[in-house]
């Protein structure tokens, strides 16, 4: 690109009304969604300081698998990721993803590890938090918010998207009045299976901004069906305020529109963004080579599928089944899952597939394919209709309902309200194996035990020897009621791309970064001998 070009890109956005703010998500959702959540730190901190530059809303890098797949694959400290972008992108807002009640996790956590993992990811660095829940239950939601707000940062309240018969304009907006009372300054729009039409959009942002116009509304549509784009721009006519983008050599396919492309759409309107596309440039030059240092983790699955319009699973989920149905030796039984899919999701009650009711839906349906409908159930399909998850979008098919879970009467009640908090006993723990730890170290235990005590052996390898690796995670095998020994800690759904070979890789984990290491060994230092549990 000519300088002259550069010059142009910028101009031509200079003193727009109403400019359109831009997300960049390559540093979480981009490489989630194409590079098995690999990257590392290190990859991203060279080019900190042009991102930092470049004018975007917020960055999202952190949350969604990044957190426990740093401890299980990358041997990084999840927190020292937030502390590195923060000292090289001061200006820019880092915005994570938060799962309501099961925070950065697979379950509901209780109320204390969701509290203190909010004020914990404030204190490291995180500005927004776009906080969202499965099932659109604003119960599973009122922990986090409520926490985010008391720390003084921002509350995106995010809508799950969807389509089905009980989903409309209507129930999309009826919820995010509810995510108004609980404090959100943004509403996402979270289209994670790439569903959104043009029209729809539209009409959603319309209904949205004239139901609040305080409130600002924040696009996220991953490329899958390829209408992200045109979706984008009809909900920029229909008065969004942010979209998200990925560096457009981390695009497409099950990732999303490139930024450049939307800056340049946009450029020459009332909505310009006043974005540098030289700049842009740039910093999409420098991740087109990185992300040939993990061509080994590229997805499968990375080109526009408009197939997911007729069956409505992310690409994420396709590939994920994939492997199941190729680990029982049945792939050429695809076909039928994929019929089975929709069909489990009606009779569950409709839940928005996300995770993990994507997980919960997808292994189902592979189970009915495979072993007969319902004579085999999942523990996570039995939790989801005794309510243990939240309230279902519609009510469980009755005759399912007593397939899964006999005459029991399912719950009522937020599913957090029946959980004992868990941080004391997760130190008393902790404690007893000896280990020295950081307020962040318990919250990460709390919610990985079995992987954040793998990833502290190898952390603390000069402390601890290896062999001592194997006595740590059989003791906590103990302490959590594990009746076999774990040898290989099971990876999650996110991250099925990757082998298993990845967990138990014979090679050593790569050393602590220097950088990391020095901020660990800060923290450490500095902790009180009084907590606050």
């Amino acid at each position: 690109m000519s300088a002259a070009t550069k010059k142009g890109a910028v101009s031509a956005g200079a003193g727009a009304a109403k400019p359109v703010h831009i997300t960049d998500l390559v540093l979480r959702d981009a490489h989630q969604s194409l590079l098995a959540t690999r990257m590392r730190t290190e990859d991203m901190l060279p080019i900190a300081a042009k991102i930092n530059q470049a004018g975007y809303w917020s960055i999202e890098m952190w949350g969604g698998a990044t957190f426990d797949s740093m401890m299980r694959f990358l041997n990084e400290d999840p927190w020292e990721r937030v502390r590195a972008l923060k000292t090289t992108m001061p200006d820019t807002r880092l915005q994570m993803l938060l799962r309501g009640q099961n925070a950065v996790g697979y379950r509901n956590y209780a109320d204390d590890v969701v509290e203190e993992f909010v004020r914990l990811a404030c204190q490291a660095g995180i500005n927004v938090f776009r906080v969202f829940d499965a099932l659109n239950d604003p119960r599973n939601l009122q922990t986090a918010c409520k926490a985010v707000r008391e720390n003084g940062q921002w509350v995106e309240g995010t809508i799950s998207y969807t389509k089905s018969p009980v989903h409309s304009v209507k129930t999309f907006v009826d919820f995010a009045a509810r995510l108004a009372e609980l404090g959100a300054r943004s509403f996402a729009i979270k289209d994670m299976a790439g569903l959104l039409d043009p029209q729809d959009a539209y009409e959603l942002v319309s209904a949205l901004k004239h139901a609040h116009p305080e409130i600002l509304v924040h696009m996220h549509c991953h490329y899958t069906s390829g209408m992200a784009s045109m979706a984008y721009l009809k909900a920029v006519e229909a008065g969004a305020d942010i979209l998200d983008c990925a560096i457009s050599s981390m695009s497409m396919g099950t990732s999303h529109p490139p930024t450049e492309s939307m800056v340049a759409a946009l450029n020459g309107t009332d909505r310009a963004t006043g974005m540098d596309i030289g700049l842009l440039e740039e910093i999409s030059e420098y991740f087109r080579n990185v992300r040939k240092k993990y061509k080994a983790y590229e997805s499968a699955f990375t080109a526009v599928d408009p197939a997911v319009l007729m069956w409505q699973i992310p690409g994420g989920m396709i590939s994920n089944l994939s492997n199941q149905l190729k680990e029982q030796g049945a792939l050429d039984r695809m076909p039928e899952v994929m019929e089975e899919v929709p069909r489990v999701r009606k009779e569950l009650g409709y839940p928005p597939l996300v995770t993990p009711t994507s997980q919960i839906v997808g292994t189902q349906a592979t189970l009915n394919v495979l072993m007969g409908r319902y004579k085999m159930v999942t523990k996570e399909t039995r939790g989801l209709v005794q309510g243990y998850y939240g309230r279902t979008p519609a009510a469980i098919d009755p005759d399912v309902q007593k397939l899964v879970i006999g005459d029991e009467e399912p719950i009522t009640a937020r599913p957090a309200d029946l959980l004992e908090p868990e941080l004391p006993k997760r130190r008393a723990e902790l404690d007893e194996l000896g280990i020295k730890y950081t307020e962040e170290d318990l919250i990460s235990y709390a919610m990985f035990p079995q992987v954040a005590l793998e990833f502290f052996a190898r952390r603390d390898r000069s402390e601890r020897p290896k062999e001592e690796l194997a006595a740590l995670v059989a003791a906590v095998a103990g302490l959590l009621g594990v009746d076999k020994e774990v040898t290989c800690a099971p990876q999650p759904a996110e991250a099925a791309a990757a082998t298993t070979a990845d967990v138990c890789a014979g090679e050593a984990p790569p050393a602590t970064p220097a950088w990391a290491a020095a901020g660990r060994a800060e923290l450490v230092g500095a902790r009180s001998v009084s907590w606050r549990y």
